[in-house]
């Protein structure tokens, strides 16, 4: 008998100050048996980093031709494909193929690093791919089954916590 995805259902309060962004959004995202908390969390804060009313969780995981959020338009042209982790070559070049702006986002440092440094060179010739790293010491402990989370974004800094614990993030782009 397989494992099914754990289901957390997380009401997410933004404020970013930066681009004047406020709003609330009740969302129910499946957590893959393999997906670690860590990997989940950083989900999350990519779709904070991008967050809009369009903004949607994909199948993840569990499908190689989607990524990990996307933005589709009333037509279902892909607008943002965001993508987490250390991607191949193969998958980013038709992921800049399908959609008109293509993001990833890395953590891990160390492994975030080798990859960057074997890959960057091939990478240049996207102009519609942007690669960012996230640091979020203690991120995972926020996870659980019912999560409300509060984010404030000012000055490039976010914040994100719940009634107990509160996790400075950074997100950097890489050059």
């Amino acid at each position: 008998m397989a494992i099914s995805s754990t289901i957390n259902k997380i009401t997410l309060n933004i404020a970013n100050m930066d681009q004047y962004y406020y709003q609330t959004h009740e969302l129910t995202v499946a957590q893959h048996p393999s997906e670690t908390d860590l990997r989940f969390m950083m989900r999350v804060i990519a779709f904070v980093a991008n967050a809009n009313d369009s903004l949607s969780f994909t199948k993840g995981l569990s499908t190689d031709d989607e990524p990990d959020l996307w933005q589709k338009s009333l037509t279902n042209e892909i607008e943002y494909w965001i993508d987490l982790g250390q991607p191949d070559e193969k998958r980013i070049r038709k992921a800049c193929g399908r959609a008109d702006k293509v993001i990833i986002y890395t953590y891990h440092e160390r492994k975030a690093h080798v990859w960057w440094e074997q890959i960057a060179a091939k990478l240049q010739r996207f102009d519609n791919l942007t690669v960012f790293h996230i640091s979020a010491e203690g991120v995972e402990a926020l996870v659980q089954r019912n999560m409300e989370l509060q984010c404030n974004i000012q000055e490039g800094e976010m914040v994100l916590s719940d009634d107990e614990i509160s996790v400075v993030v950074s997100i950097e782009e890489r050059n």
